[in-house]
């Protein structure tokens, strides 16, 4: 069996029961994890080595949370109020944990389905998306990535351009499948909104429902907006569904393009909404 797991951040417990209701087996199953695998949650650090020890059974895709762990244990970001890495970066096996999630990808493609983190804009199709999240990928693996993640985060560029180059490039990338939600019809981005599908700043939209986007037909699955909740529809999997939050953690199980069961547990709350 196949399944799509929405936002962790921690929750280790959560993804424990998730995993015994399923009935998950490693030598049988494979999950495919959404990103945010760490932070604000009570247990970053055993969620990373739970996932760790699954080898190629835990398919995993990083979120704007567990960049923001690379980059804080860089040095190069400051940790906010509501982390909760100091574990992970404080853990013997840091380094070990560090490197494995250097080797995560932000875009995978199997059993028909596209997934990232947060979504894509219209511009690109769907092997557009898998080849600019390569580049993004070898960047993580190599050499070059702490003279990156200092220039890693910012709003810049607002839209995209296939002529795009360097930091600038490889910063909407990041932006556009870690962080969007709303963009408009030529896929400029709004990274101040983040409510549900009401808000909408004028003249811009959910970036899965501008016309005309190049993956229209290509089932996507996506976490990154729990304020949006679950959302199914036949080529739409939006997953998270607040498990950091209160609410529960989501997985579905898919085949072939198709979403077959929607499975649930429910989430103690480790952070508030709203809280720093």
């Amino acid at each position: 069996m196949h399944y799509l797991i929405g936002d962790l951040q921690g929750c280790c417990d959560a993804l424990a029961r998730l995993l015994e209701k399923i009935d998950f087996s490693p030598s049988r199953d494979r999950i495919y994890l959404l990103g945010d695998l760490v932070n604000r949650g009570p247990d970053s650090l055993t969620t990373l080595r739970r996932l760790q020890s699954l080898g190629d059974a835990a398919q995993c895709l990083l979120g704007n949370h567990d960049l923001h762990l690379l980059a804080t244990a860089a040095g190069v970001r400051a940790p906010h109020k509501s982390d909760t890495l100091d574990p992970i970066l404080q853990a013997p096996d840091r380094e070990a944990l560090l490197e494995w999630m250097r080797q995560q990808r932000l875009a995978i493609r199997a059993q028909g389905w596209l997934m990232v983190h947060a979504g894509v804009v219209p511009q690109w199709d769907a092997d557009q998306t898998l080849s600019l999240a390569d580049e993004v990928h070898a960047l993580l693996r190599g050499p070059e990535l702490a003279e990156f993640l200092p220039q890693m985060y910012g709003n810049e560029p607002e839209r995209w351009a296939d002529d795009l180059t360097g930091v600038a490039r490889l910063r909407f990338i990041i932006n556009v499948l870690t962080r969007i939600r709303f963009c408009n019809g030529k896929g400029k981005l709004d990274f101040k909104t983040k409510e549900g599908l009401g808000t909408a700043p004028s003249g811009y939209m959910p970036w899965f429902e501008v016309p005309g986007r190049r993956t229209a037909g290509q089932p996507i699955a996506f976490g990154h907006w729990s304020t949006l909740g679950l959302v199914q529809r036949d080529d739409l999997l939006a997953l998270d569904t607040g498990c950091v939050w209160g609410g529960q953690l989501t997985a579905a199980r898919v085949s072939e393009g198709k979403a077959q069961e929607i499975i649930q547990v429910a989430c103690a709350q480790a952070k508030k909404p709203g809280a720093d």
